[in-house]
């Protein structure tokens, strides 16, 4: 068992624990448990329940990288705590990244003139009035869930190029979770409230505030999957995303990245099944004889 080393400040209280006060083994195993939880996180519980349910897949996440590192080292209530403190970071950082993208692709513009500052309030109204923001053309109200901005956000959180999280911790993404389409179009919805004054205002992307956001469009997106579970047409949105970003990063799609060279043919199958037929023939003749 290794143990991080414990600093404290002066008056005796304990300090708060960063990568570099654990020791070496101890922070190598620190860092890819934080890759893969940041991922755990997003895909299975952007807005945990309860800490327990955080706790859980700090302890996966700990024990997925011991078995990469090919390390056995215990998870200390330090690790605990430093990998926990990544649920709200992930979520900001997503919430910064999208502001921006938000603002571009609606045409948001920041101005003191009262016509702007009213058609900002008049463009986020209808942009959250059925959350029409989800739609590839809001204007129509056509192509739920397809719109741009969505995969926009996928891209550049988690398949900025081939050395991304999206990437290495590919399995985890592959199809797009429905939890991660419900977190990003949470954040968009964030990044729309931010000017439903007309002049942009900072709102902290909290689980207080858009934890129940988030738990809607989860429970409309399941519900859309049910709606239209014979045409699968969720399935193939998740299928899409997931591809999409992967072409994005720079990487080839996952059912293409095996070359034909590294390929049995079949028509070695066919040799192994007449090779398996003669030795059983050669069985037979030689326990007659």
């Amino acid at each position: 068992m290794v143990l991080p080393k414990i600093k404290k400040n002066s008056d005796g209280s304990h300090q708060r624990m960063k990568a570099s006060d654990f020791d070496d083994v101890s922070k190598e195993i620190l860092v890819t448990a934080i890759s893969i939880f940041r991922c755990l996180i997003v895909t299975q519980a952007p807005f945990p329940d309860n800490i327990a349910v955080k706790t859980k897949l700090a302890q996966v996440a700990w024990h997925k990288a011991c078995q990469i590192k090919g390390i056995n080292v215990k998870l200390t209530p330090s690790g605990v705590k430093m990998l926990l403190t990544r649920t709200s970071q992930v979520r900001g950082e997503l919430k910064t990244k999208m502001c921006s993208l938000t603002a571009s692709f609606f045409g948001f513009q920041t101005s003191n003139s009262n016509n702007m500052i009213r058609q900002n309030r008049d463009l986020a109204e209808f942009l959250k009035d059925g959350a029409v923001f989800a739609f590839k053309d809001w204007e129509s109200k056509s192509g739920i869930y397809k719109t741009e901005l969505l995969q926009l956000g996928i891209n550049v959180m988690w398949f900025a190029n081939r050395h991304d999280k999206g990437v290495i911790h590919h399995k985890y993404f592959d199809p797009m979770p429905v939890e991660v389409i419900a977190l990003v179009l949470t954040a968009i919805e964030c990044c729309i409230d931010e000017w439903l004054q007309g002049l942009k205002e900072d709102i902290k992307f909290t689980s207080a505030t858009y934890g129940i956001v988030y738990h809607g469009h989860l429970g409309s997106l399941q519900h859309f999957d049910d709606r239209t579970a014979p045409y699968k047409l969720l399935e193939r949105i998740r299928t899409n995303l997931h591809d999409l970003a992967r072409f994005h990063a720079g990487v080839d799609t996952l059912t293409s990245t095996s070359s034909s060279a590294s390929r049995i043919s079949d028509a070695a199958f066919k040799d192994a099944i007449r090779e398996y037929r003669l030795e059983e023939q050669d069985d037979v003749e030689a326990s007659e004889s």
